[in-house]
């Protein structure tokens, strides 16, 4: 299934989430969407309903999460926002499903599709992309970062375009100059990549390390920024 699809079978489910809103006519469209049978017909109706209960619970403040695919030249991220800003961007082989529902249980069931609300998120990074952005200003939303990793990613965004520090160099500036393996952990569970720049810490001497979108992924950042002066390993 495409990613599209992806997002698109998981949108329907994201909609059902908002069950609980107190809105009747809410919860009867998602009814309606959970009784839909199987057929083409059945699951195009199923599925524009769930944009129709989409949009009215963005626009009604009735969501808590919104969501959005977000292009790429890796694919198709998707965007993940509350109201103090972008909480999750996840990469194209993450699963859909598991990313929204973690979503739901880390910060609320109410998450609905509502690509408007992205749209600064999909500015500043189709710019950055395209070598026209250097620092992101888009507010970030920290709740899924716990008090260590909090620090850790902290450190790593005061990293400047074009630099690089190493895990030793990052724990250091957590206030935990011996636990650079902690310091890796906590950048390879980084639930906001690219933009907290987790791609800009090396290991000592220089080589790539580790990262959670893998390390082609890692290497073409630091290539974008001429971050690489040689070639890594």
């Amino acid at each position: 299934m495409s990613s599209r699809a992806n997002i698109d079978e998981a949108h329907t489910r994201a909609a059902q989430r908002t069950n609980d809103a107190p809105d009747s006519d809410i919860r009867a469209a998602l009814r309606r969407i959970g009784g839909a049978s199987a057929s083409a017909d059945a699951k195009a109706a199923a599925e524009r309903a769930a944009r129709i209960v989409a949009a009215r619970a963005a626009a009604e403040g009735l969501a808590d999460v919104r969501y959005a695919p977000v292009d790429s030249p890796f694919g198709e991220l998707l965007a993940a926002s509350t109201e103090r800003g972008l909480v999750r961007l996840a990469f194209p082989e993450e699963s859909v499903d598991t990313v929204l529902d973690r979503l739901a249980q880390r910060l609320s069931p109410r998450i609905v599709e509502a690509p408007a609300a992205l749209d600064e998120v999909r500015r500043e990074l189709d710019a950055y992309f395209s070598g026209n952005r250097r620092a992101f200003q888009i507010p970030l939303d920290w709740t899924l970062i716990g008090p260590f990793g909090r620090r850790v990613l902290q450190a790593t965004s005061e990293i400047p375009y074009g630099g690089v520090l190493t895990y030793t160099q990052v724990a250091g500036e957590a206030g935990s100059p011996r636990g650079s393996r902690a310091a890796g952990n906590a950048l390879g569970a980084n639930p906001i990549p690219i933009v907290i720049p987790c791609h800009r810490v090396l290991r000592t001497g220089g080589s790539l390390g580790g990262y959670g979108g893998g390390v082609e992924r890692k290497r073409w950042l630091l290539e974008l920024e001429g971050a690489l002066t040689a070639p890594l390993a």
